[in-house]
């Protein structure tokens, strides 16, 4: 698990791929005239570890000369002010690469021209994956060193790294977090030393004791720094995490290392003591096989094959698994050896002969949260508001799980095969569901046949970085963001405490200070996240094209494995992504192109026909070429957009297209849109079969699409009149009509409908109406308030009951079946049209006090009890997303086998501007396919196939609406 926590780090690692023979170096800051370049290379062999082979380069740079703080660092250690140091002043203009591994490359890249050397040139196609094959392999090789160069950080390099940071005085030079590391290392190594002394002494009697001392203490530290830091990046931008969540990451971390060290050592042990000529064969045959394993072992943990390695160190080790107790004793016991021994120093101006103003880097603290039961108080711990500020700096050096992939995924074969070429990839995310992992691992694969079709469809998309939108975002982020819908880099300053002693004064000024930290805790967190995106996107940027290996949820629907830069993303994400393959506009492209220019800029021009959306585009042409010009100098029209980013792309495709002398010869890279209508809403109504509900929902043909949101806000605004005819007096309805009528309309409402189709709850669709209407100032007085968003959502509720009654009878129905099924304590099972089984992962959790040296810590436990109410409630919502995944991926097939770029974001399918005719009757096509089945009857008999016991109630009554309808409907997607 150690070196997984290395393996992962450096190939999620932002920075990790900067190796010119992979990817290109990434100035994250053009103005500087050099970068510092820090390079470590590893032995990922577990054997070698211990030789901590190493090659360091560290090339000055002028630049980051005053980035340092100024101290001296032989009066820090000999004062002993500081027992683990690290400086904020990390470089924050630093490109680190790494070089590959030579054992492991080397063989690899070795297999690699074995391959090559036995292709026969004269029976093998010219093209492989549409590449030459001289392309493919160069490429291959690429990808493979991608997925296996990983950064391991070997203690001795990090004592190595600490002496000749020292020396030289570059310890600033570093990226962020390496630092800190470097300041934290050596301390906590040698508390966690002195503990393991204890324990073996008998003098320490803790509870941990037993298993403390069972690893070295260079690796513990490895493992807690990493560990806790990973936890921390990840904790909702708050730079905080729970300390029961903390220590059993850490704690089982420990333990499966700890086995496999125990295992390394155990069999090299051997070795050189079975060298004894009167050793019997049966001896020797274990010894061999022994050997046999350890190999095995060092293959699969540079292939980062962890599971298989567990497996194989458990048969062989006969000590009995620690327990999650112990897991959390020991993690528990780390934590508090890091918050003891790590220090950090603020990047202020400071004199060399003075102390300097350091401060633990860590702080445990207990926060209470209020639940219906009462008052809970948990442990947190949080990093100091400096290592955040230095983190948001350093984003970009962080982890990244996958990046896209420069040749075209492997296609899906099985549950683990399939996507990366090295890298663990599984099919589904099942967040350690077992049942779910289990139910698919046995499923034939010829009932999953379509399922890989669609992801190898899907994955098969070639893409490329839009280069004139990123740079028209590298802008806006360099001079502060704050426009394009990117967060404000600076933070909002705090308000000095004012000079009063009226309470009523005090308490505004701390809300005030309340609002404003939790404003800039929710700013750093968008900030990182731009980061990880830009990063990403400046590192793919001059590259020919790419591709998005994508794998399912646990309900079927289809997501990028790649969890930053993709095309499920912001409009960020969504502008600066293009495919990269071009193709002649046509005519009807470019149609689709002015129609994809109204969609974006939103602001209900994308709620006007087509031709009306033709018009706004065709009245806007000399903004449309402004901003496709002129950007940030000119009338910045663009930025009006409710997707500026997208709209700035697409403003740029269409003027080079207008301004052509043939527009319809002009080549487009640019994915058009077309969108469901209230997706979930389209998914009941054909289940029904019924008729208002499809005209709603743009089912049926018209002249322009309705907007079911408006159809709602009327119907609410027509019952609000009725009761406002009341007296306000007497009638509390007629009152909160009366106030309300005028505020109606589909912003107000439009949240709860969406939501509806996911089973929104009275109170969710109050709090829903109750935001909305706060935030326009329509009511100053809470109370008065919050009885008119009772009033609201009543009435919008029973208007939604009336439009789609049928869906509303589809979704009891479904939550009937469900609870009837969880109450004999089962979870809710079925297959989806196209094969998959999916089952629901709700479960009880069991509660486990456990107390430790940190604090009483409450542990978690899954149990095998269903939670009955969330089987029921979630039921309903997650069979419409297996029903919207699976005519995703029938349309992805369909469109593949027609020639056609795809790309699907749920209910969102993409294709080029000249092709969106053919996809818009694929899906249509693929959607009335898909209802003529029997769905709901075959539903109700796979349920009374697996509990024959049990009694369930009778289908609903659907209408007679003809699914036909849907193929002659201009705007079912649009």
């Amino acid at each position: 698990m150690w070196r997984s926590v290395f393996n992962r780090a450096s190939i999620k690692n932002l920075k990790g791929f900067a190796d010119k023979s992979c990817f290109k170096h990434t100035q994250f800051r053009p103005n500087l005239a050099k970068s510092t370049q820090f390079e470590l290379t590893h032995n990922r062999n577990y054997s070698n570890f211990e030789k901590g082979i190493r090659q360091i380069r560290v090339l000055d740079n002028p630049n980051l000369k005053n980035l340092g703080v100024c101290y001296n660092f032989s009066y820090l250690s000999s004062h002993g002010f500081i027992k683990g140091f690290a400086s904020s002043a990390a470089a924050e203009e630093i490109v680190s690469t790494e070089e590959e591994d030579s054992d492991e490359i080397r063989e690899m890249v070795g297999q690699l021209d074995k391959e090559i050397k036995a292709i026969d040139h004269r029976k093998q196609p010219k093209l492989v994956n549409g590449m030459g094959q001289g392309k493919y392999i160069a490429l291959r090789r690429r990808q493979t060193k991608v997925e296996t160069e990983a950064w391991e950080a070997a203690a001795k390099e990090y004592q190595e790294l600490l002496v000749d940071m020292c020396e030289q005085k570059l310890a600033p030079n570093l990226p962020y977090v390496k630092s800190l590391f470097l300041g934290w290392f050596e301390p906590l190594k040698n508390a966690i030393s002195a503990e393991q002394d204890l324990c073996r002494e008998g003098r320490n009697r803790g509870a941990y004791a037993p298993q403390f001392d069972q690893l070295p203490a260079d690796m513990m530290s490895i493992i807690t720094m990493h560990k806790l830091m990973g936890l921390l990046m990840t904790g909702g931008g708050q730079g905080g995490a729970r300390v029961v969540q903390a220590a059993v990451h850490i704690g089982e971390a420990i333990e499966h290392e700890a086995r496999i060290h125990r295992f390394m050592e155990k069999s090299k042990r051997k070795t050189t003591l079975n060298e004894s000529p009167d050793d019997d064969s049966e001896t020797v045959n274990n010894e061999q096989q022994m050997q046999k394993l350890r190999k095995k072992v060092n293959v699969l943990v540079k292939k980062n094959k962890l599971q298989q390695v567990r497996h194989i160190v458990k048969q062989q080790d006969d000590l009995k698994p620690w327990g999650q107790d112990a897991q959390v004793k020991v993690g528990s016991r780390l934590i508090q050896l890091l918050i003891e021994t790590a220090y950090i120093q603020p990047p202020v101006d400071q004199f060399e002969d003075c102390p300097p103003d350091v401060r633990p880097a860590f702080l445990h603290t207990l926060k209470t949260v209020e639940t219906p039961r009462g008052s809970r108080r948990y442990g947190v711990i949080e990093c100091d508001p400096l290592v955040r500020r230095g983190l948001e700096k350093s984003a970009m050096h962080m982890v990244i799980p996958y990046m896209p992939m420069l040749l075209p995924p492997v296609n899906w074969t099985g549950y683990n095969r399939g996507a990366y070429l090295f890298l663990p990839s599984y099919i589904m995310r099942t967040h350690g569901a077992k049942q779910q992992r289990d139910v698919v691992k046995r499923t034939p694969k010829k009932q999953l046949e379509s399922v890989f079709k669609a992801l190898n469809t899907l994955g098969a998309t070639k893409w490329r970085v839009n280069r004139k939108v990123l740079d028209v975002v590298d802008r806006i982020w360099a001079s502060g963001g704050r426009i394009a819908d990117l967060v404000d880099r600076d933070d909002v300053p705090t308000p000095e405490e004012p000079d009063t002693d009226d309470e009523t004064e005090l308490k505004k000024w701390k809300w005030k200070v309340k609002s404003i930290k939790k404003e800039n805790r929710e700013r750093h967190s968008q900030r990182c996240d731009i980061e990880l995106k830009l990063a990403v996107a400046r590192k793919m940027k001059n590259e020919e094209g790419f591709y998005y290996p994508h794998n399912l949820d646990f309900r079927g629907r289809a997501y990028p494995m790649h969890p930053y830069l993709n095309h499920l993303g912001s409009d960020l994400c969504r502008g600066v992504l293009e495919f990269a393959e071009g193709r002649p506009l046509g005519e009807s492209g470019l149609k689709w192109l002015k129609i994809h220019l109204a969609n974006v800029y939103g602001g209900g021009v994308d709620k006007l026909s087509h031709e009306g959306r033709m018009s706004f585009t065709e009245k806007h042409l000399d903004d449309i070429f402004d901003s496709s010009d002129r950007p940030l100098e000119g009338k910045r029209w663009w930025l009006r957009a409710e997707d500026p980013f997208q709209c700035l792309a697409t403003c740029i495709n269409l003027s080079e297209a207008l301004r052509s002398s043939s527009p319809e010869t002009t080549i487009s890279h640019m994915p058009v849109h077309q969108d469901g209508s209230c997706n979930g809403l389209q998914h009941y109504a054909a289940l029904g079969r019924d008729k208002l509900g499809a005209a709603a929902v743009n089912l049926v043909q018209g002249e322009k699409p309705a907007d079911v949101y408006s159809g709602i806000a009327a119907r609410v605004i027509e019952i609000m009149r009725r009761d406002a005819e009341g007296d306000p007096t007497t009638d509390q309805n007629a009152k909160h009509a009366r106030l309300l009528v005028d505020q109606v309309d589909r912003k107000l409402v439009k949240q709860t409908v969406m939501t509806s189709v996911y089973g929104v709850t009275y109170i969710g669709a109050r709090d829903q109406i109750k935001r909305r209407l706060k935030e326009r100032c329509a009511i100053e007085d809470d109370a008065e308030l919050f009885a008119a968003a009772c009033y609201a959502a009543k009435i919008t509720l029973t208007a939604l009951g009336e439009m789609f009654e049928a869906a509303r009878s589809i979704m009891s129905w479904l939550g009937d079946c469900a609870r009837v099924i969880a109450m004999k304590n089962h979870s809710v099972q079925w297959v989806t049209p196209l094969g998959l089984p999916v089952v629901q992962p709700y479960r009880k959790l069991g509660r486990h006090l456990i107390k430790t040296s940190l604090q009483v810590l409450t542990l978690q436990r899954e149990t095998d009890k269903v939670m009955v109410k969330r089987q029921r409630t979630a039921f309903p919502p997650n069979f419409v997303h297996s029903l919207d995944g699976s005519h995703m991926m029938m349309t992805a097939i369909a469109c593949k086998e027609a020639g056609l770029s795809f790309a699907g974001v749920h209910d969102s399918f993409w294709t080029h501007a000249c092709d969106v005719d053919q996809m818009n009757h694929i899906l249509r096509e693929k959607f009335v396919e898909l209802y003529e089945a029997p769905i709901l009857e075959n539903l109700l008999e796979s349920f009374q196939k697996s509990f024959p016991n049990l009694e369930f109630p009778p289908l609903p009554e659907r209408g007679d609406f003809d699914l036909k309808e849907v193929l002659k409907s201009p705007y079912f997607f649009n």
